[in-house]
């Protein structure tokens, strides 16, 4: 029996020689409630994110929310000290402990239970551990939800009970010093997909003319010659081909990830087999409008056909094929930009619906286009292509390095 109790107290992936089995502590072993008030009149308040961990109210909420008549009851919190945030979410289903490492004192709201950690146990180790799920089940089991759906309830005196499993320092700070250096990967690939899509946005804003000009910005060296505006009907055909011949698979057009098939984008085909003979065929380059708004796509959102495949589309939704007047590519990465806007406001309007944007065919393709040479408009594109690979390549890096750590953090502790 002690020696299944030790199979359980060891990690399934540890440093080299490290053997022995952890130990198990009260956390009150290892840790005090801060109890100190704010009477010393501490006037930045701090929260506890589960998302983005301890932080000033005045960066979180752009301003402090706090009662100064209430903030003399406020505890203290001091660098390195942990928060408990009652506040529940799907990020933390028990709400959550992270560290004050803003480098300065501030004050929290007494709903937060507040406590600093002594020299038996690692700073930085104890970070991570409660960025596993280790502690929840003590939580689930000794806690409950209290009289706010979105609080989780615990008495102090319980909540200093709560059992954590530690190695020797040693090997405490050699976890402790993995996950950082993982942290740090994945802050870096964050900043530069962040920056990625910054200037992705503002060379979207400055390759294509706007208000009402046909020069644009910025433009590739050697063209000079105003762009020509089109009519979008001059250069695209609407797409009539009913599913005469029984495609079965449907796909939608999501403003965040363009045409997709409904079998991934909804884990399921949600089309009614009996309506699916009326729907519109996509062939692949084909461009399809949804009427459907959001937040990403104001006035609904024009994407292309990647896929590589026919499939069908619910007759809500507009299909066109261009022609080789304008390179698709460029066509696409124009959908991209908000140009187009202003005539769909101008013509169209939210129909029966306030998450549709009704406008008809006729009209739809009386749309500007402006245009420069085709071989301005290759340029344009490839330059679009190559920052959404850049793109799309520190998004997989960063999806890669979040899932790399949330099985070590499985894995690297008991």
């Amino acid at each position: 029996m002690v020696e299944q109790h030790e199979k359980t107290l060891v990690p399934q992936i540890r440093f080299a020689g490290f053997t022995d089995p952890w130990e198990q502590r009260k956390l009150g072993e290892l840790a005090s409630k801060r109890i100190e008030k704010n009477s010393n009149g501490i006037k930045e308040t701090f929260t506890n994110s589960a998302e983005h961990g301890v932080v000033s109210q005045l960066d979180y909420f752009d301003h402090d929310i706090t009662n100064d008549a209430n903030i003399g009851n406020y505890s203290v919190v001091y660098p390195d000290d942990f928060v408990y945030n009652p506040r529940i979410s799907t990020i933390a289903p028990c709400g959550p402990i992270n560290r004050n490492k803003l480098g300065r004192n501030g004050v929290m709201s007494p709903l937060y239970t507040v406590f600093s950690v002594d020299d038996m146990i690692s700073k930085l180790y104890l970070e991570h551990y409660f960025k596993t799920n280790r502690w929840h089940q003590f939580m689930f089991l000794e806690g409950n939800s209290g009289a706010r759906s979105d609080r989780f309830s615990i008495s102090d005196s319980i909540f200093f009970e709560m059992p954590i499993q530690c190695p020797v320092l040693e090997e405490q700070e050699l976890i402790a010093s993995f996950f950082d250096r993982l942290d740090s990967l994945i802050t870096l690939h964050q900043r530069k997909y962040d920056k990625l899509c910054v200037l992705k946005k503002s060379m979207l804003d400055k390759m294509f003319p706007k208000g009402g000009s046909l020069y644009p910005e910025i433009r590739f060296a050697g063209f000079t010659d105003p762009w020509e505006q089109r009519k979008l009907g001059e250069l695209a055909s609407k797409r009539i081909e009913k599913n005469s011949n029984g495609i079965k698979e449907t796909f939608t057009n999501s403003a965040e990830h363009g045409v997709v098939s409904q079998l991934d984008y909804f884990d399921h085909d949600i089309t009614n087999d009996a309506n699916i003979g009326n729907y519109s065929v996509v062939y692949p380059d084909d461009f399809v409008y949804n009427p459907r708004i959001s937040t990403i796509a104001p006035c609904g959102p024009i994407n292309r056909n990647k896929l590589g495949r026919n499939g069908v589309m619910s007759p809500l939704y507009t299909v066109f094929s261009v022609d080789d007047m304008i390179s698709k590519l460029y066509l696409e990465h124009y959908f991209k930009t908000n140009r187009w806007h202003q005539f769909m406001f101008l013509e169209g309007n939210s129909g029966a619906r306030s998450d549709r944007f009704s406008i008809s065919d006729s009209i739809f393709f009386e749309m500007p286009i402006q245009c420069p040479v085709l071989e301005e408009q290759e340029l344009i594109a490839s330059f679009f292509d190559r920052l959404d690979s850049l793109i799309t390549l520190h998004q997989r890096k960063l999806e890669l390095l979040r899932n790399i750590k949330k099985s070590m953090l499985d894995k690297m502790f008991v």
